[in-house]
């Protein structure tokens, strides 16, 4: 899903896509539960709506949340384990830590006003229960609102039962337009005109809209599945297939169906009127993640019964039964079941006997994704490749624990975990990373080189994490075994890993030789990529700390060099980043400036928090040398904070520390210890996303700290304007977005533009920008954008 936060409030929520019918009622009810309880929790049948009135409500009450509303889907989340790392992702939250995540939401959340949507808690209830109770008792400003088909079951837990929407009273003749009336045969309505738009209710029809919807007991998706059959169904005969497939499924039930299987016998009706291809697909796509594209499907799906060729066309299909969304994204098309579909999909494969094989296809599909983005990471394709993999990572999830939960998949588990290292090291994912690189390490006690290989690697999270005792123990029994059974390029990996952490634990010299070794190690392997880059990095951070300026400035250059001729970017970085150390060492300060800099702007791409805050550290120091006081001491807030996210600030050691110390100590001297205090604190409050910005100096006029908070005349609609203009909406999308005509946004950006002085929308745009990074938390505008 994309979100729509409001402008200027946090959030994820998604935007809506079809009109939300006969829940006034309930949302009145839940947001008056909301005001008196910190846990609801909506129940109900599977298809009836719980999830959309959740959303509907938690968009209704943003403006009561100055921290925004989030959602957090868990339908396609199977390890409990996961589930801190789950509401973190979707709350935008980085940790690098190795710290338990739930302490990490735990002390993000404490000071904060804030709604959580939990969606679909059914699945891993002890675990949303526990995590929910925890969370609670120790955020005071959190509210919880869960979807489950049962309760959690924990003090304080307020229920709301979302029941089926109205209908008429049956052999009730019904007056002219009496449809308008219920819901449910709104909804029918609604569904039928999107799908065959000449289609409209009349007094002749809208009985027989009364009996399907009858039949269907008022759920939402089983009415939705049935309108869109309209298209090749008369409405009599639809009510009438409809009638009669009920009546056979009823048989040996009391009366009708109930309102538990109802949606049940609805998608079974549905399934029936599908083409064979299209229930071939309809139960082999139930084993994707999240999302998928045709280039999976085909894949994934394809085989007997369901030609390659064809698959693109049953897609089609499935897509005009409202079975599959179809989701776009600038010039890439997804598709996904809604949850209660997807479901239903994977009885049908289990019962197809289909279930084995296409779970091995799905994780062949993925391991084979992750093979080439890790051949591809070392090349101009990067940063494509983290747009990718993390697009996918609902789907690696599931490949993951099918791997490790069956037997006989174990290795191809521990060769997946492992070959994702660009991801879990690169992009900022280690906290994920070390859970399954753990997981398949415990599954596969003899893996062979795969096991090797995710000896290493889980040793180099561990180090990126600040765990030095449970990397020094891995890369320990990597470089051991490796010895034992001559695997070179472990053996290689091993060394140079166990030279980041002597690094790291200021045993520099030593850590030098490692480096080298690993490197000679490299070259006899033939071996080049990002981490062969790396090793000779370290190693000038080495010679750096031992006083070897000139070595250290040879070892990035030829490591800039190598990047830059494959275009490589993310170890590219890193040897930029040490040429800013070398050239503040020099004293050419513009020269450190520029390389810091560019550091960062290339760091922000991959995500990569580490990057990201060492590059601020060597900015923080170049401005006090420059007797920047007030810009210095902003960044090192910035730093700290993320710091706190990272884990250790400055590695912990003295070699990294002590630029920082003699930093804050002149610079605290120079400002005197209230205002640098007050400077600090204003950096540390800054998002990730304004302190980067604040950093590379983006806003036109910003400055080095604290200011007044911005007084103008526009009003909260005009301020909401503001920011959508400097996102790039023009006036038809502004209206469109805010639910207003044309002419009335035309008039809003009018009067912003005579109330600021202003001539041109991006001044409005650049205004924006600069009182965002000025004012922070403070007040001002706020971009949407979560920590």
């Amino acid at each position: 899903m994309g979100t729509a936060a409001v402008a200027g409030r946090p959030g994820n929520l998604p935007a809506g896509t079809t009109s939300f019918v006969g829940r006034k009622k309930d949302v009145a009810e839940v947001k008056r539960l909301l005001s008196k309880a910190r846990l609801v929790t909506l129940t109900g049948v599977g298809g009836v709506g719980k999830t959309r009135l959740a959303l509907h409500t938690a968009a209704e009450l943003r403006r009561a949340f100055p921290d925004g509303a989030w959602l957090v889907e868990l339908a396609d989340l199977s390890d409990a384990a996961l589930l801190a790392h789950t509401v973190l992702e979707a709350l935008g939250i980085r940790d690098d830590t190795g710290r338990d995540q739930a302490d990490v939401l735990a002390d993000h959340l404490r000071e904060r006003r804030i709604l959580v949507i939990l969606d679909n808690c059914e699945h891993l209830i002890d675990a949303c229960a526990a995590t929910v109770d925890r969370l609670l008792k120790a955020s005071p400003g959190l509210r919880f609102l869960t979807t489950s088909r049962e309760r959690l079951g924990i003090q304080g837990e307020h229920l709301w039962q979302v029941a089926p929407l109205p209908l008429p009273e049956p052999l009730q003749a019904l007056p002219p337009d009496a449809w308008r009336g219920y819901p449910a045969m709104t909804l029918f309505a609604e569904r039928a005109a999107a799908i065959e738009p000449g289609f409209v209710v009349t007094a002749g029809n809208q009985d027989l809209i009364a009996r399907v919807c009858r039949t269907l007991a008022g759920i939402p998706l089983a009415i939705e599945l049935a309108a869109v059959r309209v298209r090749a169904l008369p409405l009599d005969e639809l009510a009438t297939r409809l009638e009669d497939s009920f009546h056979l499924l009823a048989r040996g039930e009391r009366g009708d169906l109930p309102r538990h299987q109802t949606l049940l016998a609805a998608v079974e009706w549905s399934h029936d009127l599908c083409g064979a291809a299209e229930r071939i697909l309809w139960a082999r796509a139930s084993v994707f993640g999240g999302g998928f594209g045709l280039d999976a499907a085909e894949s994934v799906c394809a085989g007997d019964g369901l030609p390659t060729r064809s698959v693109l066309g049953q897609l089609a299909g499935l897509v005009d039964k409202s079975v599959l969304l179809c989701e776009r994204d600038g010039d890439r098309t997804r598709y996904r079941l809604l949850e209660p579909l997807r479901q239903f999909g994977r009885m049908k494969l289990h019962e197809m006997g289909d279930e084995d094989a296409v779970l091995r296809r799905h994780r062949d599909y993925y391991l084979a994704l992750a093979e080439r983005s890790e051949r591809e990471w070392f090349g101009p394709k990067q940063a494509e490749i983290f747009v990718r993999t993390k697009l996918e990572h609902a789907n690696l999830r599931a490949a993951l624990d099918y791997c490790l939960a069956t037997p006989s998949e174990g290795r191809a588990g521990l060769k997946l975990a492992a070959t994702l290292w660009f991801y879990w090291a690169g992009c900022g994912v280690l906290g994920e990373g070390r859970h399954w690189l753990d997981h398949a390490l415990e599954t596969v006690p003899d893996g062979g080189e795969d096991r090797l290989k995710a000896l290493w690697v889980n040793g180099y999270v561990s180090t990126l994490q600040g765990d030095v005792p449970r990397a020094m123990a891995l890369l320990g029994e990597c470089r051991t075994e490796s010895g034992r059974v001559g695997d070179e390029a472990a053996l290689a990996y091993a060394i140079h890993r166990l030279g980041c952490n002597a690094l790291v634990g200021d045993d520099v010299g030593y850590a030098k030789d490692l480096f080298e070794d690993a490197r000679i190690r490299y070259r006899r392997l033939g071996e080049m990529n990002g981490n062969v880059m790396l090793a000779g990095i370290e190693m000038a951070i080495a010679a750096i700390f031992l006083g070897e300026l000139e070595e250290a400035a040879a070892l990035c250059e030829e490591a800039r060099a190598v990047g830059a001729a494959h275009g490589e970017e993310w170890a590219y970085a890193y040897a930029i980043y040490v040429l800013a150390l070398v050239a503040l060492n020099r004293g050419e300060l513009d020269l450190a400036t520029s390389y810091a800099r560019n550091c960062l702007r290339i760091k922000r791409t991959f995500n990569d928090l580490l990057g990201m805050v060492l590059s601020i550290e060597v900015l923080a120091w170049i401005e006090s040398s420059l007797r920047h006081w007030e810009r210095a001491a902003t960044l090192l807030g910035c730093a700290r904070r993320i710091w706190h996210s990272v884990g250790y600030p400055m590695f912990g050691s003295k070699y990294f520390g002590a630029p920082h110390g003699d930093c804050e100590a002149r610079t605290r001297e120079a400002l005197g210890d209230s205002r640098y205090a007050e400077l600090s604190r204003y950096g540390s409050e800054l998002t990730l996303e304004e302190a980067v910005a604040f950093a590379l100096d983006e806003s036109e006029g910003a400055d080095s700290g604290p200011a007044e908070e911005v007084e103008t005349v526009l009003t909260d609609r005009e301020r909401e304007v503001a920011v959508l203009i400097t996102d790039g909406l023009s006036n038809r999308e502004i209206a469109d977005r805010l639910v207003i005509s044309r002419r009335t946004a035309e008039g809003h950006v009018q009067r912003i533009l005579r109330k600021l002085n202003f001539d041109s929308r991006a001044q409005i745009a650049a205004w924006v920008t600069q009182t965002a990074v000025r004012t922070g938390r403070n007040g001002g505008i706020r971009r949407d954008r979560p920590e």
